[in-house]
Formats: structure tokens, sequence, C-alpha cells
């Protein structure tokens, strides 16, 4: 696949692809002989395994570190898996933070539409 398809086909700019290849995000994708990059199901994979990740607030530097230690080969498997563990742990942190958000909103948006019935607003 062209950058540009795969661009369209994961809604990611083809600038955002140049830039995770060039950090190391996502592994060096090939190129055919007149030096377009040439995504395989492989790439593609990694382009999306990076954007559901970067959508998860999983920090570049881990994202990276995680195609470094996927590089070095199955040795590394403890180490990801630290990773992903440690990155589950953050999202539900996250998500307790929300749920804790969202309790308060409805708490507050309950008193308001009370108060548009009544035309009184109420915190008792």
């Amino acid at each position: 696949m062209t950058i540009a398809e795969v661009s369209k086909k994961y809604d990611i700019s083809q600038d955002t692809l140049r830039y995770y290849e060039r950090i190391g995000m996502i592994p060096h994708v090939n190129r055919t002989t007149s030096g377009l990059r040439d995504y395989t199901e492989s790439d593609c994979s990694w382009v999306e395994l990076a954007k559901c990740m970067r959508s998860a607030g999983l920090p570049i530097e881990a994202m990276i570190e995680y195609v470094k230690l996927s590089k070095q080969g199955d040795n590394t498997i403890p180490e990801r898996l630290q990773l992903l563990e440690k990155q589950k742990v953050r999202l539900i942190e996250q998500r307790e933070a929300i749920d804790n958000m969202l309790e308060r909103l409805n708490f507050k948006i309950s008193r308001y539409q009370k108060a548009v019935e009544t035309g009184v607003l109420s915190w008792d």
C-alpha cells in the first residue's frame, strides 16, 4: 500500500506516518525501487497499533521503546509485557478519574435540570 492509501485507511496524515517512522514509533517501512514507501500488512498492523496506543494516551517514548524491544526478538517479551501492563494500569487510573468526573457532572446536571423545572437552583 502507498502512504496515501494507509493515510486514508487509518485516518492519519501522511506527515504523521512519516514522523512515526522517523522517530521509531513504527518500524522502518520498505520502499519501492523508486523510493516510495510500500506498506505491507505487517506495517499496517504497526500503524494501527500506534494509532490505538496514542489514542489511549501511551507516551510516544513508550511506543518507541515497545518497537525497539520488538525488533530485538522474543527474548524481550517480558519487557514488552511489563510495558503493556504499566499502560493498562495508567488507563484504569484514567478511567477511574473520568468516572469520578462524570459522577460529579451528573450531580450538577441533575441540579440544573431541577432548577429549570422549578425555577430554583438548590444544592440540597
